[in-house]
């Protein structure tokens, strides 16, 4: 949907469609536990595809095609922004042919990699943090529950904050906004994992710092700067490569933590005493990772 926007209003745009993330973290959260406790464990898996089937057929229904197939020019002709770069072929390319385009962009590869190494700490906090914050930061289930919901709060502006910004003050560049929010990511990840900060309100304020920041990055990593990136018509494609890899990496991530949390966990007296060092290091380090990995898009184009 991102190619009936103008490049310099597309961030906005899109921050608003990916406000759906914390939203639906935040219901998983609330609703599904209502839900479970009235009608039982079966229903908390049987809800969310009943509801995600009907919204299925809503966007097949109400949903509109690009401008060219409804004979309407396209946003960036209507507004004459064609971004920095016009990509241009004497031979038109079936749909086919744009789609597997996108692997010859060494700018998409890069994305999808940064953007793995995101989801290995996004997939951290939303599985492990409760267990975190009860088992090294002494918090009981309800205070850690409050932490991680205060967080999906923070990621509703978050998400619209960085489409905003990019637009309005730095002319629909991502790179600025991305190491602005990877930089607040990063400092908010070592006050929670690393510093010894256990004040419940501070560390709240922490988590909303938090899922301010990784919110902003899922617009931009999980697919914004894709499309501005990418040829419009291969737009999707290269939304979905991303996305494969992200969930590569939050696959990896669970396998990964869970090796490294049960392997420093000890049992006395039958009492569990977990070590979370080696692991956070590993949360961690993959956000750096991240961020060095989009830092280096800093020069990338946007194509038409």
């Amino acid at each position: 949907m991102a190619h009936w926007f103008s490049n310099k209003e597309r961030g906005t745009q899109y921050g608003i469609f990916s406000m759906g993330h914390p939203i639906g973290e935040g219901l998983t959260y609330v609703g599904l536990a209502g839900i479970v406790s009235y009608f039982g464990w079966h229903a908390g898996f049987l809800s969310p595809g009943f509801v995600g089937i009907g919204v299925a057929i809503m966007m097949y229904t109400l949903l509109q095609d690009r401008p060219r197939t409804l004979g309407l020019p396209t946003v960036a002709d209507w507004r004459n922004d064609h971004g920095a770069v016009v990509i241009s072929s004497a031979k038109p390319l079936s749909v086919w042919e744009l789609q597997k385009s996108i692997l010859k962009f060494p700018s998409i590869w890069i994305l999808a990699l940064a953007s793995s190494m995101m989801y290995v700490t996004r997939y951290a906090v939303v599985n492990w943090g409760i267990l975190y914050l009860q088992e090294i930061k002494g918090y009981s289930l309800m205070a850690a529950g409050t932490c991680l919901g205060v967080n999906t709060v923070a990621g509703l502006i978050g998400s619209l904050t960085y489409g905003y910004v990019s637009d309005k003050y730095f002319h629909a560049r991502r790179p600025p906004v991305t190491v602005i929010f990877g930089l607040l990511e990063i400092c908010s990840l070592f006050i929670i994992f690393i510093s010894p900060l256990k004040d419940p309100t501070l560390l709240s304020l922490t988590f909303m710092l938090y899922g301010f920041s990784i919110s902003g990055l899922l617009v931009s990593l999980g697919g914004l700067f894709a499309t501005d990136i990418a040829p419009k018509k291969a737009a999707g494609a290269a939304m979905g490569f991303i996305g494969v890899f992200s969930y590569l990496g939050a696959a990896t991530q669970d396998l990964i933590s869970g090796y490294l949390i049960d392997k420093h966990t000890t049992i006395l007296n039958g009492v569990r005493h977990y070590d979370f060092s080696t692991v956070t290091l590993f949360w961690v380090g993959a956000s750096i990772v991240s961020f060095i990995l989009a830092t280096s898009l800093w020069k990338a184009k946007v194509s038409d």
